[in-house]
């Protein structure tokens, strides 16, 4: 990887998976141990749980005491908030929500706001949706926990909306997925430069992908040409900010794999991992 580029990090869609084990978790190893394990072998995760129901502070407490200090984590904000109430009047929600990941501390990196497509039962217009967005985003306490927004309407994908998020220091989502446009795509419509970092998800074809296989334990589609040319766009956009890049199952079949090979492309050091007793692994 080139001098002068901010900060890479690169982790997965989750870590609590079954199919994992084997090819990646210890056979026989306890549900319990797999973020521990994970945190030895990436530095940052996304938190996909936390969309269905905000994490209780115990929970987040185990995460934090799981994994080491330099791990971080970008958690989902609920639906209650993003699919239920569309940004409207929720400011109970919000405020809930962050103080139920309080207890992560520094390794809670950012929030990511994952919203609906939107149609015009929703939204009248783009116009209506970013006084909603605006409005919301005048809410969230952006000191507190960096927002990350990710649009999944292809047709707001324009400089109105970047400069939205851009008066509020929100970071835009760049997603690689069926519908939307490729992150290459965007970046010749828009500046996806709107936070203090860029997030790229790498989410593939869901549908597509459960025709071909439902468990995730190898790679079954080859994405090596996609992953070269997504290496190239992480390096330009790290030129200017720090960038978060998270790996879904449903991309290659196994995202381990596919993260450790990214990284690869980026030159990026393999973790040292630290010797640690065994916990539960035979119990």
């Amino acid at each position: 990887m080139s001098d002068g580029l901010h900060e890479i990090l690169i982790g997965c869609s989750g870590w609590s998976y079954p199919d994992w084990a084997g090819p990646f978790y210890p056979e026989g190893m306890a549900s319990g141990d797999f973020l521990g394990f994970y945190a030895d072998r990436f530095n940052i995760v996304e938190v996909d749980s936390s969309f269905y129901r905000a994490p209780s502070p115990a929970m987040a407490r185990g995460w934090r005491d799981k994994t080491p200090d330099h791990f971080r984590m970008a958690l989902k904000v609920p639906r209650a908030i993003t699919h239920e109430k569309m940004l409207r009047d929720c400011g109970a929600e919000v405020d809930a929500f962050i103080q139920s990941v309080a207890p992560l501390g520094k390794k809670a990196m950012v929030a990511l706001l994952q919203l609906g497509y939107f149609n015009k039962g929703a939204f009248a217009s783009l116009e209506a949706f970013l006084r909603v967005l605006d409005a919301f985003l005048e809410l969230w306490p952006q000191r507190t926990l960096p927002l990350a927004v990710e649009i999944r309407n292809p047709r707001w994908v324009v400089p109105e909306l970047t400069d939205v998020l851009r008066a509020h220091s929100a970071s835009y989502t760049l997603t690689d997925q069926t519908w939307m446009p490729k992150p290459a795509e965007v970046m010749k419509k828009i500046d996806p430069l709107t936070g203090p970092f860029c997030l790229i998800r790498l989410l593939g074809d869901r549908e597509g992908m459960e025709k071909i296989t439902t468990t995730w334990d190898k790679t079954v589609v080859d994405r090596t040409e996609d992953l070269e040319s997504v290496a190239g766009l992480i390096e330009n956009l790290a030129s200017s900010v720090p960038v978060l890049v998270f790996v879904n199952n449903h991309y290659g079949g196994h995202s381990p794999e596919t993260a450790r090979q990214l990284r690869g492309f980026l030159k990026l050091p393999e973790p040292s991992v630290p010797e640690r007793p065994r916990t539960t692994l035979f119990d």
